[in-house]
């Protein structure tokens, strides 16, 4: 069964705050925020990348948003301003440490604080595992994942193993998502009911063996009724 969420944009605005004060890793005094039409608006600034990510994070998790505009500029303090070479060099020892990540497969580039990520990985979780680590390093001001995913399956497999992992998920399970796959290309559509499920189907469909790429046009509606 699903909860009709209706509220307005000063009442969003308020649990968007509060949630932002909740973060412990988010120092709230700096960010400034915005709601229109249930789209926020997060702006200010951050002491790091992680902290800008964390604070988008926490805006999704609110009931009632829609759309997240991340006008967060990241100004390290000048105990974590680094040269680019010093970034690189830690990336690459962090991202060789992981031991899920096969050896060579990412390269790492560094202009200006922000971290380029490139290759080919085989799984969507090595992907993300590689930007996790290098989101949180002291000096990053922002991280662009570049690294694809070499297919594993066909495209009616990943569509098949995809539909399963919803209907086996506590969130999904009663959402009509359509998915559908070209190659290692996803496509999602339908709709849900929370930024929350939104995100959750993006990651599942990621989770699957040989997905390169998702295109999420999943629909947030708040309004739906109650299933009987």
């Amino acid at each position: 069964m699903k909860t009709i969420v209706e509220k307005s944009d000063t009442e969003i605005k308020s649990d968007v705050l509060a949630e932002l004060k909740y973060e412990p890793s988010v120092k709230v005094t700096d960010i400034g925020v915005l709601v229109k039409d249930g789209t926020v608006t997060l702006n200010g600034c951050a002491s790091s990348y992680a902290e800008k990510w964390e604070a988008v994070r926490a805006a999704k998790r609110v009931a009632g948003v829609t759309a997240i505009a991340d006008d967060i500029t990241v100004k390290p303090w000048n105990l974590f301003v680094r040269t680019d070479a010093d970034i690189a060099t830690t990336a690459a020892h962090q991202i060789k440490w992981i031991t899920s990540i096969p050896t060579g497969k990412v390269q790492i580039t560094v202009s200006d604080g922000w971290i380029t990520l490139d290759g080919e990985l085989e799984w969507w979780f090595e992907k993300d595992e590689a930007e996790r680590t290098v989101r949180a390093l002291a000096g990053v001001k922002g991280v662009s994942n570049l690294i694809k995913i070499k297919p594993k399956l066909s495209a009616s497999q990943i569509v098949s193993e995809i539909k399963c992992a919803f209907d086996r998920n506590s969130q999904l399970y009663d959402c009509e998502i359509e998915v559908e796959a070209s190659g290692g290309k996803v496509t999602l559509r339908g709709t849900v009911y929370n930024y929350s499920e939104r995100e959750e189907a993006v990651r599942v469909a990621w989770a699957a063996a040989g997905v390169s790429s998702v295109d999420d046009r999943l629909e947030i509606d708040w309004s739906d009724g109650m299933d009987d």
